[in-house]
């Protein structure tokens, strides 16, 4: 789900945080262009049915209704002259 260079920053991010309990929580919610609308936040939270999986060192938390949408998907960290960010 996360290619090495996502979980890369996302474990720096972390660090800047300066806390330990927290976990990538990856959403899909309705809205946007396509229908759905794609969320990554850090949540110390655990929810009924949460999936966990671990990633480079990241834990990413799933909800059980994000999961059919999130199959098979990848998720990057692009940092170039024209662009910064997850995708």
């Amino acid at each position: 789900m996360l290619s090495d260079q996502a979980a890369a920053k996302v474990r720096a991010l972390l660090e800047q945080e300066g806390r330990d309990d927290l976990r990538l929580r990856i959403a899909v919610q309705p809205g946007g262009c396509s229908g759905l609308r794609y969320q990554l936040f850090f949540d110390e939270r655990s929810l009924d049915g949460d999936q966990v999986n671990d990633f480079g060192g990241v834990e990413v938390v799933l909800d059980r209704m994000s999961v059919p949408y999130l199959s098979g998907a990848t998720i990057d960290f692009v940092d170039t002259i024209e662009k910064q960010g997850f995708t």
